[in-house]
Formats: C-alpha cells, sequence, structure tokens
C-alpha cells in the first residue's frame, strides 16, 4: 500500500484512529471526528443568502463526554507531520484546550500549551500517544484542581440518547461556570447574545451541580410567564417531579428545583414576601434569567431577593449587561466568567444577520412649528415652540407621520412577503394603537380576510395579549404585524420574525441589543435566514457606540419615493403574568402643556411629512461604516490590492477564472453589486466588474458586457473552430452580454438553455477535442474579450 496514494480520510481510519485506540482512548466516548465547531455565517446578497464555509476540526478528544481536551488536525501523506498544526491551534482557541495534535499518517506533532519544561512543540511517534488519563492529570494540575474539585468539574451532563449536543460556545459557558463554582466562587455572570441557548446552557449547570449533590435546592427566577412556563415544558422537562413552579403565592417546600417568577415571590407588603417563609438558607443555588432587568439595581425587587439568600451561589444570566452610573451587573456579579457576543453568533452563523433600511422623514429632520394660535385636532391650542423627533408622538401627532410610517412597512412587505411577521416599536401605547389603526387601513385587503393581520400587542391591552403565543409560534399565520412599545423587547422568542421596525427613540444600549434579539434566531423550516430592521428615528446609530458587538451586513436609506427594499448589494436585534409595564409616566407625554391640564398630547392632522432624499452607506470588509464616497472608498481598496493599472491586468490575463479575482475583491471589500447599481444608474448600462475596477480606480473608460461582446463578434474570432464549437461560443458570448463572466467559466452552463439544444455536455465538450480544450477555448474567449 502505498500511504502517498491515500486520502486525508483513509490516513484517519487506517493511521491515526487506531493510534488512539492503541493509547486506550474509547472510539465511541472519547473521540468525535469532523466535529462541528459553526455553521459557517449566513452571507445575505439582496433577497439571496448563503452560509460560508463552516469550521470542523477532523477530531476532538474529550476526557468524558461534553468535557473536550485536545484537537487533532489530519493531513493526507503528501504534507508533512506539522502541516495541519496552524489550522488546529485556531480550533483549540476556539474550544480553549491546551492539547493540539496534527499528524500526516507518519506520527503527530503535540503542541502543549502548558508544558512544565519549557518545550511547547515536539514530535510523537504513532505508539507515543498520550493517553486519556495522562493527558486530564496534567490539565487538572496546571489549573490547580483538587480531588474534590475535580470530582465536580467532571460530573457528567444530562444526555437523552439523542444527537443533540451543546455547540461549542455553551460547553465553554457550562465548563468555566462549573468549574468557577468548584474553586467557591459565589457570584458568576454569563453573557451571552439573544438566542444562542442561555436557558440550555442554565439547564446543564444546574443538572450537573444537582446531580453532584453540590448544590441541592435551587431557585430559577425571571420575570415573564411564559419564560417560565417554556423553560419548565422544554430544557426544563428532565428534572421531571423534583421541579414545581412557585404561584398563587404559595411556599412550598418539598422539591429540589423551583422555578418562579421574582413578581410572584415579592411584594410591597411585607406579608407579600413570599420568599422570606423559606429560612435564607433554604436555596443553595439561584439562577437569575435576563438579570440585566433589574438584579442590578440595589433598589429593585431582585436584590431584595439576592441579598435575602446571600449566602446561595448567585448566577446571573444576560444578553446585555447593564453598565450605568446607576446600575451595574459586574459591580454586583463580577466580571463575566464567559461571553459569547452578537457578532460571535453572526460569525459563526448560529444567529440571523441583518441589513438596515433608514427612513429619514422631514419633519424629523427639520422639526415644525405652528402658527401662532393655532388650534389642533381637538381645539387644543398648540404651545408656539419647535417640535422635533424627541416630540413626536409624546408632546405632538403628526397624523400624517404615522400615516407614512404605515405606508413605508406595508411597501416593504408587498414587495417581499406580506405574511413575513413583523414587529412594530412605537414611543408608547397610544402610539402603538395609532399605528395599529394606520397599517389596517394600508392592508385593508388582508385585514378584510382575517382581522388579526395587524394586532396591537400591548401591556394594558387582553385581547393583545392572549394572541402573544399565536404571535411567537411559527406554525400560526396570524397575528402577523404586531404594533408593541415595551412588552415585546424581551424574552419574546419570535423565531420567524423577518422584520423589526424602530418608530421609538432608543437610547439605551441595553435595550437597543434587546430588541436587536427579536430578530436574531434562525428557522430555516421557515425560511428564516436573516432579517431587516426598518428604522425611522435614528436607533441604529448606536451601531456606532463601540459597546455595540453586531453590525449589520448592510444599511440603506432609500431616498424619496424610493422603495423601502434594499438593492442587491453584498454583504459584510396581574404583577403574576410576568409583563413588564410601561414605567409610571412613560405613557404620559405632558410636553409643553401645564400640569392638571386635560391635553396629554396635541394631535395635528394637516401637516404634510414626506420621505427625506438620503444616500445609501455599506459596510466594509471589516464591518465598520464607510463614511466617504463609494468610488473614493473603492478606489483605496483597489490600490492597496495593485500597484497600476498594468499590474491589474497582468493578474487579470493570468488568471485561469476571471471569478475568482472578483471573490477575492469582494473579501476585500469591493462592492461590485453596488458600484454597478451606482454606475449604470448613471449611465442606464449594465457594466462588467473588470470594467468597474479600471473605471473607478485608474478612469478608463468602462465599456458594456454587451459592447465588449459585440467587439469579438465583429473581429471573426470564431473561424478557428468547426461549427458546433462555433455555435456554443456564440451562445457563451451572448450569456456573457446578459450575466457576466462568472457564468461562463462554469462548465455546468452546458446543462441549460440554449446549449441544450447543441448536445448533451459530453458532445459539446467532444466537439472541443475534450474537456482541456473546451477550458481552453473559454480561456481564449476571455483574453478577446478583455483585449485592447
Amino acid at each position: 500500500m502505498n500511504k502517498k496514494q491515500l486520502s486525508e480520510r483513509d490516513i484517519c481510519t487506517k493511521y491515526i484512529t487506531p493510534a488512539l485506540e492503541q493509547a486506550g482512548w474509547d472510539v465511541t466516548t472519547q473521540v468525535r471526528e469532523e466535529y462541528p465547531l459553526t455553521r459557517g455565517r449566513i452571507i445575505v446578497r439582496g433577497k439571496l443568502h448563503t452560509r460560508a464555509k463552516h469550521k470542523r476540526a477532523d477530531y476532538v478528544l474529550f476526557y468524558k463526554p461534553n468535557i473536550p481536551i485536545a484537537i487533532i488536525e489530519a493531513k493526507d501523506n503528501n504534507h508533512t507531520v506539522g502541516d495541519g498544526m496552524q489550522q488546529a491551534l485556531g480550533y483549540a482557541d476556539m474550544l480553549q484546550v491546551p492539547f493540539v495534535f496534527s499528524s500526516n499518517g507518519d506520527g503527530f506533532l503535540f503542541h502543549n500549551n502548558i508544558a512544565s519544561d519549557g518545550v511547547i512543540e515536539r514530535e510523537l511517534a504513532l505508539h507515543e500517544f498520550p493517553a486519556a488519563e495522562t493527558l486530564w492529570q496534567w490539565w487538572a494540575q496546571h489549573r490547580g484542581l483538587n480531588d474534590q474539585q475535580n470530582a465536580l468539574v467532571t460530573q457528567d451532563y444530562f444526555s437523552d440518547g439523542s444527537d443533540k449536543n451543546p455547540r461549542y460556545y455553551q460547553l465553554l459557558a457550562i465548563n468555566k461556570t462549573i468549574e468557577a463554582i468548584a474553586r467557591g466562587q459565589n457570584r458568576i455572570l454569563l453573557v451571552m447574545a439573544t438566542g444562542t441557548g442561555k436557558t440550555f446552557t442554565a439547564f446543564q449547570i444546574i443538572w450537573r451541580l444537582w446531580k453532584s449533590k453540590e448544590k441541592k435546592r435551587i431557585l430559577f427566577l425571571a420575570d415573564r410567564n411564559i419564560l417560565v412556563d417554556q423553560t419548565m415544558t422544554n430544557d426544563f422537562k428532565p428534572f421531571g417531579s423534583a421541579m414545581t413552579k412557585i404561584q398563587k403565592r404559595q411556599a412550598n417546600k418539598s422539591y429540589e428545583i423551583y422555578l418562579s417568577l421574582y413578581q410572584a415571590v415579592t411584594g410591597n407588603e411585607e406579608d407579600k414576601n413570599i420568599y422570606r417563609q423559606f429560612s435564607p438558607d433554604f436555596f443553595d443555588l439561584i439562577i437569575i434569567d435576563e438579570c440585566h432587568r433589574g438584579s442590578a439595581a440595589a433598589d429593585s425587587a431582585w436584590r431584595e431577593i439576592l441579598e435575602y439568600f446571600s449566602s446561595a451561589t448567585q448566577i446571573g444570566l444576560t444578553a446585555t449587561p447593564k453598565e450605568t452610573k446607576e446600575v451595574s451587573n459586574i459591580d454586583y456579579f463580577g466580571d463575566p466568567v464567559y461571553t459569547y457576543s452578537l457578532r460571535q453568533g453572526i460569525d459563526d452563523g448560529f444567529l440571523a444577520p441583518y441589513k438596515v433600511v433608514r427612513i429619514d422623514l422631514d419633519r424629523d429632520l427639520t422639526g415644525w412649528r405652528p402658527d401662532k394660535g393655532m388650534i389642533d385636532k381637538y381645539g387644543n391650542e398648540i404651545e408656539d415652540r419647535i417640535y422635533n423627533q424627541k416630540d413626536f408622538d409624546k408632546a405632538l401627532v403628526l397624523e400624517q407621520r404615522t400615516r407614512l410610517v404605515a405606508k413605508k412597512i406595508t411597501e416593504f412587505l408587498r414587495q417581499t412577503n406580506r405574511f413575513d411577521k413583523a414587529i412594530v416599536f412605537c414611543e408608547n401605547i397610544d402610539h402603538a394603537e395609532r399605528m395599529r389603526q394606520a397599517l389596517v387601513n394600508e392592508n385593508a385587503d388582508l385585514v378584510a380576510q382575517n382581522s388579526k393581520y395587524v394586532m396591537r400587542i400591548t401591556g394594558d391591552n387582553e385581547e393583545g395579549k392572549a394572541e402573544l403565543d399565536n404571535f411567537i409560534f411559527p406554525e400560526s399565520k396570524y397575528p402577523v404585524i404586531a404594533t408593541t412599545s415595551k412588552l415585546m423587547t424581551t424574552g419574546i422568542d419570535a423565531q420567524t420574525c423577518k422584520l423589526i421596525v424602530l418608530d421609538q427613540r432608543i437610547q439605551s444600549m441595553t435595550e437597543f441589543k434587546q430588541i436587536i434579539g427579536r430578530g436574531t434566531r434562525i428557522n430555516e423550516d421557515y425560511g428564516k435566514y436573516y432579517f431587516t430592521i426598518i428604522d425611522f428615528k435614528r436607533a441604529t446609530e448606536l451601531f456606532a457606540d463601540p459597546d455595540f458587538d453586531g453590525d449589520p451586513v448592510q444599511i440603506y436609506e432609500p431616498k424619496g419615493d424610493q422603495s423601502p427594499v434594499p438593492p442587491d448589494v453584498p454583504d459584510e436585534a396581574e404583577a403574576g403574568d410576568g409583563i413588564v409595564y410601561p414605567e409610571p409616566g412613560e405613557d404620559q407625554a405632558w410636553a409643553g402643556v401645564e400640569e392638571g391640564a386635560s391635553v396629554r398630547r396635541y394631535v395635528v392632522a394637516n401637516v404634510k411629512v414626506r420621505v427625506a432624499a438620503e444616500r445609501v452607506q455599506y459596510f466594509d470588509a471589516n464591518g465598520k461604516l464607510i463614511t466617504e464616497s463609494l468610488k473614493d472608498y473603492t478606489r483605496k481598496a483597489l490600490a492597496r490590492e495593485y500597484a497600476s493599472l498594468d499590474d491589474f491586468l497582468r493578474r487579470w490575463s493570468r488568471t485561469e477564472k476571471k471569478q475568482a479575482i472578483i471573490d477575492e475583491l469582494s473579501e476585500q471589500g469591493v462592492f461590485f453589486d453596488a458600484l454597478a447599481d451606482e454606475i449604470g444608474r448613471q449611465s442606464g448600462k449594465a457594466f462588467d466588474p473588470f470594467d468597474l475596477v479600471c473605471h473607478v480606480a485608474w478612469d478608463m473608460p468602462p465599456l458594456t458586457r454587451k459592447e465588449r461582446a459585440e467587439q469579438v463578434k465583429k473581429r471573426n474570432y470564431f473561424t478557428q473552430y468547426g461549427e458546433q464549437a462555433r455555435r456554443v461560443l456564440d451562445a457563451l458570448l451572448d450569456k456573457y452580454a446578459d450575466e457576466g463572466v462568472a457564468h461562463i467559466e462554469e462548465t455546468q452552463i452546458l446543462t441549460i438553455a440554449p446549449f441544450t439544444r447543441f448536445g448533451t455536455p459530453m458532445e459539446i465538450i467532444r466537439a472541443f477535442g475534450g474537456l482541456d480544450r473546451y477550458r481552453q477555448a473559454v480561456h481564449d474567449l476571455e483574453d478577446a474579450l478583455y483585449a485592447g
């Protein structure tokens, strides 16, 4: 057997796996081959999407299931033994394991990140691979774990026998939390972006601590009824009869796992503080879900509970740690033991990316001042001052503004899918009701079929709240559009929400991230891979805040009457019912009205509002907003890649597949679709990427694809070929003129019309004298297209 002829898979099967078995590794429980780490970022181009290549380790070795300890990267025997090391080190960084191996079947290169003798890398023979117990002892010793701590950090995970395994970042969150508790840490903060499985992570933490008897009585606190109920029936179901929900203000002390709304165990009066029926040391573990919503505030009801049970280990879960002068999660819990951000979730392909459509309205930008003595719709004299965006829908209602926002939302849905779930965030309950009415009128045809097409879902409205589950459940067709103010900002698992509309001034980064989180879940069964934010109140300017960690793939600002749908440009959010009601005064906008007066807000019906003309903005390859013109930005990007026009032309001519250069430049942040749109809009013509590059970077006059194709035909270029080959090349030229160079470079094009008229792909290739000659003919055709 010639080892050089074996594939990478063969090397794994014949050499690496046997070496592991010889070293005592259990292949069924300790060795995972082709272990998936990420799913591959979702790349959005216009209305289309694809996934980037996902990261997958050839081998991940586990001391026990879900406790990773080492990575092996395999290569075929044409590589050296260490050729896979750098790739493996990248995977090891993700899983945060200290032992890394690379192999080509001859032996192993061993990278020991915690080597005590200072030799980090050494070669090992196949029979010298270390045993699992050896590696674990080295690591436990390095971390200073004693026998008791070691027993806890190796406690088994829950497994139902299915293929559901924690994702790599969930493993890290769980294992780091368990280790922190083993070391005696009693206040722990876990930061995980919305949609990344915080509750499943919490379940595994609780399960391992409970099964090890390290923690015997556990309290899980949330602030929404729906969150508690979902948790009990889904992730926490394995706790079975050991679990109860605290309700009706009764404290039954015969259970081990307790779930509760914090509102259900606290109250303004002492006798309503049900938690005091438990002794202060009753619970030894408390998990606080969405802990940014109160536990950080020193005077909150959450803090009251936490301080009463101060001897318990307390774990705060949040997507958005709250850090202000008055409120601090980190001040209470300490620095996070682990953070998995929105940006990481999008990059790994576990969360949906999003586009932003920014629509500025003229009155929002310039403000509005009433004429002296002007009265509103209800006969109230309007205070004479300039009203601007922060006043609209609070101190002053411009009815035509509300109608225009509803019209733009409807226009977007008509051009995409009118049954895509949408949430419209409004300033207050009154604004949400007016927006509901405006959307009903804009969508009268669908509302006539089902009145629940548009619903107001706010804390004061029982009919709306009753539809919240139906909005969330993917199987429920209605409601489609939900208008809200505060109720749906957090804790709502709306997997199929594809449109989020911001008609609310948002000043808090915490609230902004929570709203974005309503759309970041992916649901492939229902075609949800990305979502769109339509922003009327400039809330997305918070993207520029250094604390924001998940930039959009595209920002689009339509001009005037332009469609709100972005153009196709490349890529790169009873108190016991658990409702958080608006803060006192949140819905009472009295600005400009004396106290005691009967006017809550002025309502003006006849002031015209229009969409202001704005520009399109893009993000560069590093996720930073481009503020200069698209042409200037592209010119700089090209100058970094090519010293001169001749340098570019040489590279273009030498490269067998031109699409490779186009893809490479796209990765460097050259927006070919956007350039084609901008330059084409000015001239009304369709240009090739080659011409766009030469025109933008070196001011060469561009030719359209059609002009290039006609030039080739005029040169009688085809005379050197037989009749069938000439007809194929002529059709390839027409395809180039219509669709561009990428399409003619792939042999799959021979399987579609008009090529099917010339024979099967094999017959066509034979007409050129074989596959190599066909490819050469296409390459020569491209040379002819770009000559001169």
